[in-house]
């Protein structure tokens, strides 16, 4: 294996899915906090009240209700696995794999309850202060996204979901708030986590997107942009040792046939859900191809020269990105269609999927890895990458997780190949190291982590942490630094 000497080997989270403590010290809501629980044939839905006292719930929050905790509902991530009362036990068990670096987010409402704030709230960032303390106390790096899909409920709604400019500066004062405050606790930031799922979920499910989404989605897409910019700016010079970067839902895609029409569908899919946030973010600019998108929905951005120029003076210092599986497309319409959970296009017939219908392709990821290194020259990290799966507790008390440590047996020899190749990877943190709630279904029973935690998908159990056996296999992948797998 041919990992570098100060390979960051480490596992990945996100506050809203682990956290808990939804209503404590101070914190406000967040979308997810009034999102119900799904499964893999049905979706997750958002609750609210209108000002007259009805209630209801749905795929959105209409623009006339406010969003709402309604009784005899189950929201999984009020609660989610309590990290916010358990981070010393959990910490230590990272630790006791040899984890050198841990990637968590910071919950916006958490510092400020609803964005507008003049003043941080004090508890949330002792919070936080806590945990980086701990994370130092066995030399692991904190790796801190610092938007992962819990932007305050009240801005949210007042603002359309970034559809103002206003949010741009929202977001820099509190970007540079934690810039600010852990400052020599914190070198490694992302600023908005799989950015690109705006526009990719424009047509995840067959969906078909109005021009007037489309519109709301590449200028949500933009102020956000301007927001990173802003904060890669600020969080270097508050401290030059910073790195600060993007973070991509990475996604390789192919053409099903040869046909030529395929091959020109499949670069166009490239352009739109990858390259398009980052060429924005990378190379401070937008590409050539983004006006033939914009123009396909008659989008009309609302964008500057002083935005042009923050753009320019912001980009990034790495590429991150997640890597779970791999998709196919085709211009024909009579292929075998995907239909799991986030996943879409057309089946591979020489891959294997998931009880999630998601695409088992480690090649997919050394594709990804030596194609995106190709096109910016930037370090790189895989910060989220792991298989979800239905974990069962065998008679001698012991979960066996062998189809788990092949995900990842396969996806870090595919990761060596690519550093062979040439790739400056710097490190790689598995999603869910420790199990959670599952972002699109809100399940606790597609469980990714070496910990299990004893909770069900109806909120039930003791949340007794559990090490499964990939636990003391990847402690002897780290130990060995990638040599024994």
């Amino acid at each position: 294996m041919s990992f570098p000497k100060n390979f960051y080997w480490g596992g990945a989270t996100a506050a809203n899915q682990i956290e808990g403590a939804y209503n404590v010290d101070g914190r406000g809501l967040a979308r997810t906090d009034v999102t119900t629980a799904g499964s893999l044939h049905q979706n997750r839905q958002v609750t609210y009240k209108f000002k007259d006292g009805r209630t209801g719930k749905g795929s959105f929050i209409p623009s006339d209700a406010t969003g709402a905790v309604l009784p005899g509902e189950y929201y999984p991530n009020q609660e989610a696995i309590d990290f916010y009362h358990h981070y010393k036990e959990d910490i230590k068990l990272f630790a006791e794999m040899g984890f050198k670096m841990f990637r968590m987010s910071i919950s916006w409402s958490r510092i400020f309850p609803t964005g507008e704030e003049d003043k941080p709230n004090q508890a949330g960032l002792d919070f936080y202060r806590k945990v980086f303390e701990e994370l130092h106390k066995y030399n692991i790096e904190p790796l801190v996204t610092i938007s992962h899909s819990d932007d305050p409920l009240a801005m949210e709604e007042k603002y359309h979901d970034w559809g103002n400019r206003k949010v741009i500066d929202l977001y820099a004062k509190f970007a540079e708030t934690l810039f600010k405050e852990y400052k020599g606790l914190v070198h490694y930031w992302l600023t908005f986590n799989e950015i690109n799922s705006t526009v990719m979920f424009m047509h995840f499910g067959g969906h078909q997107a109005s021009d007037e989404e489309y519109q709301h989605a590449y200028q949500k897409l933009h102020y956000q942009f301007v927001a990173s910019a802003k904060a890669v700016q600020i969080g270097h010079q508050i401290d030059p040792n910073n790195q600060i970067g993007c973070m991509i839902c990475g996604i390789a895609t192919y053409p099903l046939t040869p046909d030529p029409k395929d091959i020109l569908l499949n670069e166009h899919m490239w352009e739109r859900d990858i390259y398009y946030c980052g060429d924005v973010q990378c190379k401070g600019k937008y590409p050539t191809f983004a006006h033939r998108l914009w123009d396909k929905h008659h989008v009309k951005l609302d964008i500057t020269d002083e935005d042009r120029e923050i753009l320019k003076n912001g980009t990034v210092d790495m590429y991150t990105f997640s890597y779970y599986m791999s998709s196919a497309v085709t211009t024909h319409k009579d292929q075998e269609e995907v239909g799991g959970n986030l996943s879409t296009g057309a089946r591979n017939p020489y891959l294997n999927y998931s009880e999630w219908e998601w695409a088992d392709d480690p090649d997919g990821l050394q594709y990804y890895l030596e194609k995106m290194y190709d096109r910016y020259e930037l370090p790189m990290m895989i910060v989220e990458n792991g298989l979800g799966a239905i974990d069962k507790i065998d008679a001698d008390g012991k979960i066996h997780d062998d189809y788990r440590i092949q995900y990842l047996k396969e996806h870090i020899e595919a990761m060596d190949r690519a550093i062979q190749n040439g790739v400056d990877l710097r490190g790689y943190t598995t999603w869910g190291c420790i199990d959670l709630v599952s972002a699109g279904t809100g399940q606790m029973s597609k469980r990714y982590g070496f910990i299990y935690v004893d909770r069900d998908d109806q909120g039930h159990g003791t949340m007794k942490r559990m090490k499964k056996d990939s636990f003391d296999w990847y402690r002897k992948v780290i130990k060995s630094n990638g040599e024994e797998l």
